[in-house]
């Protein structure tokens, strides 16, 4: 008699990918041509990177035989330089090459992260609503995820997080911020506030900078890396992707200290070996001379978020705006139905795909089945207004019914 292989349990039993659920809601369906599909459910650029880059690109793929070539584990010494020092003008504080890794997208940098921190029998706070990629690592690490509430505006409740982290198994804390899915911007007091919690615990604060350059604010939204003790616990993260368009290049950064960097560059080592080449050429690039173009990005995503701000509340009576910044609008929906009924309903009668809440929450939680993420970075202002129209005829039509 012969058996089937086993399956890693881990694994078999993490949380799917949300995205390709939403996507069979579109699968052999045809939308009116008077009203044709608005996608609203991913905000990766679309685009291309600017031509500027992509023709440094094209010349390091011609001209540099390094580019096709393994290179160092934690990233090429140019770009991590680079980081190091526009970083620590941007922050205020000291940062050092040898306190950079470059890693194959953000995602990466948070898997290496949480290689030296934590494993089976080890917990994690994780904001709820949350950054699903983060909750699929963690189940498939093994290790507990204490969902972690937030507030009325959607920055994680402290006082949870003292009582969730008391038992002292929790090895790091884990906030994204400006936030994914929620939009919001943490205010920089609270982050020096879950950091001294995090150094009470012995635990990591982990710090998901990936929409940074989008952040509404003006100078640097906080100031841990001023402290000299720092690299006790700070693990800071950041994607190339979104401000320069690399999104398929994979290109992102781990900042921690040197002793972590050294058990993140063994993962890493049989993971990738090295985060791919073109990419980091290409980051090098746009961090030497694309200040000015990722300027213009930011102006255009601020720009984008005033008209979520300015359509939403006066447009959709029963609705609530519960957050928005970055990419990302997180919104209440008024209706008895749960998010998934709503989001697949908006498909069907107003041509609009929405991510429901419940991709970004705890099953059974209650604010997931009351929300909806609307990802407004790849729509220009006509695009933004035309679909909070179509919420609102939406919720017309169910008023009539």
């Amino acid at each position: 008699m012969t058996h089937a292989a086993p399956f890693a349990r881990a694994l078999r039993d993490a949380l799917d990918p949300p995205i390709m659920e939403a996507r069979s809601w579109l699968a052999g369906r045809t939308f009116p041509a008077d009203r044709p599909l608005i996608n609203l459910s991913q905000a990766a650029p679309a685009d291309p990177p600017p031509a500027e880059l992509r023709e440094a690109m094209a010349r390091a793929v011609q001209d540099d035989p390094q580019a096709h070539l393994y290179g160092p584990v934690l990233g090429d010494a140019p770009l991590r330089e680079e980081i190091a020092a526009q970083w620590s003008a941007a922050y205020g504080g000291r940062i050092e090459p040898a306190d950079v890794a470059v890693t194959a997208g953000c995602n990466q940098a948070f898997c290496a992260a949480l290689a030296t921190l934590a494993g089976p029998g080890d917990a994690v706070l994780l904001p709820y609503p949350w950054y699903f990629n983060h909750k699929m690592w963690l189940d498939m690490m093994g290790v507990e995820t204490r969902p972690l509430p937030c507030g009325p505006d959607m920055t994680p409740d402290l006082s949870a997080a003292e009582a969730l982290s008391a038992d002292g198994r929790v090895r790091a804390i884990v906030l994204v911020t400006p936030n994914n899915p929620a939009g919001a911007e943490y205010p920089g007091g609270l982050l020096e506030r879950f950091h001294a919690l995090a150094a009470r615990r012995g635990a990591a604060l982990i710090l998901d900078e990936t929409y940074r350059d989008f952040d509404s604010r003006d100078g640097a939204p906080h100031a841990l890396f001023q402290d000299p003790d720092w690299r006790d616990r700070v693990v800071h993260l950041y994607s190339f992707s979104k401000a320069y368009r690399l999104t398929g290049h994979r290109c992102g950064a781990l900042i921690a200290g040197p002793a972590r960097l050294a058990l993140a560059e063994k993962w890493l080592d049989t993971v990738t070996i090295c985060a791919p080449r073109l990419g980091q050429i290409a980051a090098l690039h746009g961090l030497r001379r694309l200040s000015s173009y990722v300027a213009g990005e930011r102006a255009e995503m601020l720009a984008r978020r005033r008209v979520i701000h300015e359509e939403v509340p006066g447009a959709l009576p029963g609705w609530r705006l519960l957050g928005a910044g970055a990419y990302f609008a997180y919104l209440e929906h008024p209706y008895d139905a749960p998010s998934p009924q709503v989001a697949k309903a908006l498909v069907e009668d107003q041509s609009l795909l929405l991510l429901p809440g419940t991709m970004f929450c705890p099953e059974g939680d209650p604010l997931g089945a009351r929300t909806l993420r609307l990802a407004f970075a790849n729509e220009p202002a006509p695009i933004l207004r035309e679909a909070v129209a179509r919420i609102a005829a939406f919720g017309a039509s169910r008023a009539a019914a």
